[in-house]
């Protein structure tokens, strides 16, 4: 069985069907990217998987769990972390504070003040400005606040909701660069990103999300060469 295998989702809003027939899974070890246009339904997917949105219909399960009978607290407790769109850190705690809301589920102390201390010395900007408010750091900074944060849950699947959303082409390099690394590290991710070609180049696999529905899936290199994924997304 997959680490996270989804069947037929489907999402409404009221009466509105925002996502229709969405199917993924995800193994251990893997990177998996979802692309597609804005409006695709992939944040609508990632908000499901976390349980803060309950499907209309579909099957889901995480290592070996009903996925969809699950509260988002046991969720994140099973090891299903989202570093959600828009990065979201509390503006007005410090940067210390906003890292240990990620560890708040955990019992094993010891165990979190010691990856906290090598995430400042990963992360050495966090280091130097942890007693500051997170707020006051640039919008690729609080990316990796979010990052690190995610991974102080102590994630089996760390889902990344597009990670380079607004940041400069440099701040993007170094957003990817981490996320590459993360991947090298046996870390497994479901990726959703915006820049499709940089997603299809670091992903294992990758799913084309189109108006609510899982449409084409192959592996990362497949979908650089499919013609259609290069006119619709990659703009060649």
């Amino acid at each position: 069985m997959s680490l996270l295998e989804v069947e037929h989702l489907a999402v409404a809003y009221g009466a509105i069907a925002a996502v229709r027939d969405v199917s993924l899974k995800v193994e251990e070890g893997e990177l998996v990217a979802m692309i597609g246009a804005n409006g695709a339904g992939k944040t609508t997917t990632l908000a499901c998987l976390s349980g803060l949105i309950r499907p209309r219909h579909g099957r889901g399960s995480f290592a070996g769990r009903d996925l969809f009978r699950m509260h988002p607290s046991q969720v994140v407790g099973a090891g299903l972390v989202q570093v959600p769109e828009g990065r979201e850190v509390f503006a007005r705690m410090t940067v210390a504070e906003n890292l240990a809301l990620g560890s708040w589920h955990r019992r094993d102390h010891r165990a979190v003040k010691h990856e906290t201390a090598e995430l400042l010395e990963r992360f050495p900007i966090l280091g130097r400005r942890q007693g500051q408010p997170a707020g006051l750091l640039s919008g690729g900074e609080q990316q990796i606040l979010a990052i690190a944060r995610g991974l102080l849950a102590a994630p089996r699947l760390m889902m990344l909701d597009e990670p380079s959303l607004g940041l400069a082409p440099q701040l993007v390099d170094e957003v990817f660069a981490i996320v590459t690394s993360l991947r090298a590290g046996g870390r497994t991710i479901l990726l959703v990103e915006q820049n499709a070609l940089r997603a299809l180049r670091a992903a294992d696999r990758a799913y084309v999300i189109a108006e609510g529905a899982t449409t084409l899936g192959g592996s990362g290199r497949e979908l650089l060469a499919d013609s259609g994924v290069r006119t619709a997304y990659l703009g060649l």
